[in-house]
Order: structure tokens, then C-alpha cells, then sequence
């Protein structure tokens, strides 16, 4: 099923649309996603839902199953919870030292507050691969 078809007898859109975006929303963070990974070497990833407690370790196990954990940025955010974190890898930590990760978590923070979870992410995956340079 491709996302715009319709689940057939039940007259709604697939479930892949019931999160918090639009499919114009999605659409531009997997640009901003692409934009960071082509233009830093590392790979970049957003998880949005539940997170279990300890937030901070599930989070690094989300991390940890990435393809390439050494080289991957994980963008965690639980909004119901109110919950972000951002998890570096060994080798993307040398480039995004913590102290930069806090400021683009404050940044994003300062957007999820004002409504815009989209906008937000779109805008630390931005700071994030800005601060990273080309790799």
C-alpha cells in the first residue's frame, strides 16, 4: 500500500498518517535528514513516541541498534512524555561534542513549546550538522 491508497473497506488513510504530522511535515524532515547525512558524513535519525524509563537508556538502545551506531546522531522525542534526547555516537561525539547538543536541544525545545514538533526537529537536525561540518 502506498501512503496516499486507502485501507480498503474502512475509508481511512493507512495508519502511517495517524502520527503527528502531515505528509507534508514528514516529507521535510526526511529532506532535512538527507541534507544532514550528504553534508556531514554521519548518519542522522528522529524517533518520535513513548519512551520507556529510564528515558536516557532507551534512547541509547534506539541508538545502539542503528546501522552504524559509531557514526549516528539519534534525535529522540517522546511529546506526550515531554521527553528529548539526542544521542551521539563515539565518533559523531567528536564532532558534536555534548555542549552543542544542548544548545540545539534547547532550541528545539523552544519550538516544541511553541507547537511547532516539525519545525523543531527540522531545525536541531539543522544546528546539529551545521556544528558537525563536513566529514
Amino acid at each position: 500500500m502506498t501512503v496516499g491508497e486507502k485501507q480498503v473497506g474502512t475509508g481511512n488513510p493507512p495508519e502511517v498518517l495517524d502520527g503527528p504530522f502531515t505528509t507534508r511535515q514528514l516529507l521535510r524532515i526526511d529532506e532535512a535528514l538527507r541534507l544532514a547525512d550528504q553534508g556531514t558524513g554521519l548518519v542522522f535519525s528522529v524517533f518520535v513516541g513513548g519512551l520507556d524509563e529510564p528515558i536516557r537508556g532507551h534512547a541509547e538502545r534506539l541508538h545502539r541498534q542503528l546501522a552504524e551506531p559509531d557514526r549516528s546522531v539519534l534525535i529522540a522525542v517522546s511529546p506526550n512524555q515531554r521527553q528529548l534526547e539526542i544521542v551521539t555516537g563515539r565518533h559523531a561525539r567528536k564532532r558534536i561534542p555534548d555542549t552543542y547538543a544542548r544548545l540545539a536541544a534547547l532550541s528545539m525545545v523552544a519550538a516544541f513549546g511553541g507547537g511547532d514538533l516539525a519545525g523543531g526537529i527540522i531545525n536541531g537536525l539543522d544546528q546539529l550538522a551545521s556544528h558537525a561540518g563536513k566529514g
